[in-house]
Formats: structure tokens, sequence, C-alpha cells
């Protein structure tokens, strides 16, 4: 059976199927995000539209395996001028019945596509909390490199302290764009369509 993995920019017509797979991600993994599952549910319908309605400098990706909206990531460039090269990388999640049939490694080469398309944008940066070694592992694999990690600094639910460490990919540097030990997407997707171009959209 043939699974197709679609990635596109998401926009207010998807907020309401956004809103369930990003509180659903919350509720799974609460470490590995700073929001909580109670704050999202309390934003309203509209609160949600207007963030995925599209504008500049911010998209939120979304990752369809036959057709059903299964992974979620965003990418935001900074606007201050002393700050514009850089964007940053947000909210990464997979369902857990969608890991390992490659929308981690197609999400986040959408976002490096359109990292890339900003003109001026030379490096992308992004926070994993200490548990979340598998995302870290993801990050890695496209050039991701940990420069430095903060101690205390998520609490947990349990109030346990924990870890966060920040990684950056350079984009200017050579051989960025296509690292030597990044694994391509697994054989049984069979076709994978990316929607990534230059309209920019949450």
């Amino acid at each position: 059976m043939s699974v197709e993995l679609n990635v596109r920019p998401l926009t207010a017509e998807d907020a309401a199927v956004y809103r369930e797979v990003r509180l659903a991600a919350l509720r799974a993994a609460p470490d590995a995000f700073i929001t909580t599952a109670a704050e999202f549910e309390a934003r309203t319908a509209d609160s949600i539209a207007a963030q995925l309605t599209p504008r500049q400098s911010f998209v939120t990706y979304g990752a369809f395996l036959n057709g059903e909206l299964v992974g979620l990531t965003t990418l935001a460039r900074e606007e201050r001028p002393r700050l514009s090269h850089r964007a940053n990388l947000l909210g990464v999640s997979v369902a857990p019945e969608a890991r390992g049939q490659g929308c981690g490694d197609a999400l986040l080469r959408a976002a490096l596509a359109q990292a890339r398309h900003w003109a001026g944008v030379t490096s992308l940066h992004l926070a994993v909390t200490e548990t979340q070694t598998a995302a870290r592992r993801l990050y890695e694999r496209h050039g991701f490199r940990v420069w430095g990690t903060q101690p205390d600094a998520v609490r947990d639910d349990a109030g346990r302290a924990l870890s966060e460490h920040h990684l950056c990919l350079r984009l200017d540097e050579t051989g960025a764009e296509r690292p030597k030990d990044q694994r391509r997407t697994p054989k049984r997707v069979r076709r994978c369509i990316f929607k990534s171009g230059a309209r920019d959209g949450t």
C-alpha cells in the first residue's frame, strides 16, 4: 500500500484541524513544548485562524499522510533589522501513529527551503528540551548543531527542572544545505509533494 506524503503551508481554512492536531501534540508530549495544553485550549477559534492567516516572514507547515494532517511546524523570521538574518523553527510535532514515515524530515525540508528563499537569512535556530532525544537526532541529521545548553530552562507539570539545548544551522556555510548524515525519506513513501514556494502563510 502506497503512502502519499504532502507538506504545504496552512491557512485560516485549516484552523479547526490545526487546533485538533496541535492540542493532541501538547497533550501527548507536554515536556516538548513551552505552551501547555490548557493554555492552547483556551484560545478562541478566531485567534487561531488569525495566526494561520498568510503574512510575511511567518509560515506554519502541515504534513499530511493520505490527506490527514499528522505533523506541524512553524518557521518565523526575525523582523528587527539587526536580527533579520535569523529565522526560528518552532512547534515541531508528528502524531505518534505517523512517526517513522518521513513526516519530520519532510517538514524540516520544507522549512529549510523557505528559509533559504528569504533573502538575507543566514541561520536557522531552534531549542529542544533534554527529554526530546529523538527530535534532537532529527535536527542534527539536517545539519543543526548544539551551541549551548540552558539549565533550569523549563519546569514540567511536576515542577521538575529541565535543561534546554539550543541549536543552530548556518545556511551560509559550504555544505550546510545537504548534510552527509541526512537520511532520506523511507522508500515506502512513494509519492511526496512539497508546496513550500514563495507564498508565505501559517
